[in-house]
């Protein structure tokens, strides 16, 4: 059974940073994963923050974390970070860990339309003014 579990959440004050982990278990194929984060603010839709293809070490990013925010990975340890750096205030919500076995576009990932197989069960990230 393939779990995603993250972890790294909490408060910090606007500028500051934080590193989210998302430890995975589970996957057994060979195939093209991608694993990435979405977010959720209260009263918003959750939107695509960034992904990493596993193997081929490609990232992208959404337009509103470009330069300040990285994902990369730790394949011994099987997990996925996000540094957030530069935080601001609207980067407050739930930070969720997905993964996609097939993601035809990436820019599915940011605009809704990304087929996600798995979900963490998400960390708070909360930047005060």
């Amino acid at each position: 059974e393939v779990q995603l579990v993250e972890s790294g959440g909490g408060l910090v004050q606007a500028g500051g940073s934080l590193r989210l982990s998302c430890e995975a278990s589970g996957f057994t194929s060979d195939d093209d994963w991608i694993i990435g984060w979405f977010r959720q603010a209260p009263g918003k839709e959750r939107e695509g923050v960034s992904w990493f293809s596993v193997s081929n070490n490609i990232t992208s990013y959404a337009d509103s974390v470009k330069g300040r925010f990285t994902i990369s990975s730790d394949n011994a340890k099987n997990t996925v970070y996000l540094q957030m750096n530069s935080l601001k205030p609207e980067d407050t919500a739930v930070y969720y860990c997905a993964a996609s076995i097939w993601l035809v576009d990436g820019r599915l990932w940011f605009v809704g339309g990304a087929d996600i197989d798995y979900w963490g069960k998400g960390t708070q990230v909360t930047v005060s003014s």
